[in-house]
């Protein structure tokens, strides 16, 4: 599921795909290390009072608003090009939404509901562990 996932999305245009194999490896590291981080996240939080609300987001909002916030990049079409033709990491705009898009977590922490942009069918979610 996982490289079909990645072989859908598109930079650039949409005749331009990230190649799904060669970005496998990563792609599992960047779910796994994020379904374990969470994880992490909430044992640290098990028997204390629930952290308040900062600039509106709940700590586990919080939690993945970081996680996107890594992969903020800004690229040339010229260098997305070559990066999915030789790279083994995927664009950092897919790397940082599509392990969002296979968490139940995620969806849980923001409300989204089946059929909603970053919620995948169950059907089609890769879990890792």
């Amino acid at each position: 599921r996982v490289v079909a996932q990645f072989d859908a999305y598109t930079v650039v245009d949409s005749s331009t795909h990230v190649n799904g194999r060669l970005t496998l490896g990563e792609n599992i590291a960047d779910l796994g290390g994020l379904k374990i981080a969470y994880a992490a996240f909430e044992r640290s939080l098990a028997g204390k009072p629930l952290p308040p609300k900062i600039d509106g987001f709940t700590p586990e909002q919080r939690f993945f608003l970081a996680w996107a916030q890594i992969w903020r990049a800004k690229a040339t079409d010229q260098y997305l090009r070559n990066q999915v033709v030789v790279d083994p990491h995927a664009p950092a705009q897919w790397r940082g939404m599509a392990a969002l898009s296979n968490l139940r977590e995620f969806a849980d922490a923001f409300g989204c509901k089946p059929g909603d942009t970053m919620v995948r069918a169950d059907s089609l979610k890769a879990t890792i562990w």
